[in-house]
């Protein structure tokens, strides 16, 4: 998995780069195809902003955005929004799938 890190309107100190690296690797937690994350920070009238782009297999693309007053709160909503993003979609594409094999398997001998 590829962490990007970029800024604008401001300078990304080493503590901010790692702060987002460290969350950002925990990612694949929540759903392993994941091939890029993308964060984008921002000042923007004395807030800080954080995008974070999120791509995976298959075309997937999750978007978030947070604006707080502190910008390791605002990297931490941001998260927050991009893990139940991920979540949802992982429930989406588990539950279009039939039921598991072994359980399939116990269904038929049942009968």
């Amino acid at each position: 998995m590829n962490i990007v890190v970029n800024a604008r309107h401001m300078e990304v100190t080493d503590a901010i780069r790692q702060y987002v690296e460290d969350k950002a690797s925990r990612l694949p937690r929540y759903y392993d195809k994941i091939q890029k994350v993308e964060v984008v920070l921002d000042m923007e009238a004395d807030e800080a902003v954080t995008e974070m782009v999120v791509t995976a297999t298959h075309r997937n693309t999750f978007v978030a955005r947070h604006r707080d007053p502190d910008m390791y709160a605002s990297i931490d909503r941001c998260l927050d929004k991009i893990i139940e993003q991920l979540r949802r979609h992982k429930d989406r594409v588990r539950d279009r799938q039939g039921p598991p094999r072994d359980e399939a398997a116990r269904r038929t001998r049942r009968r």
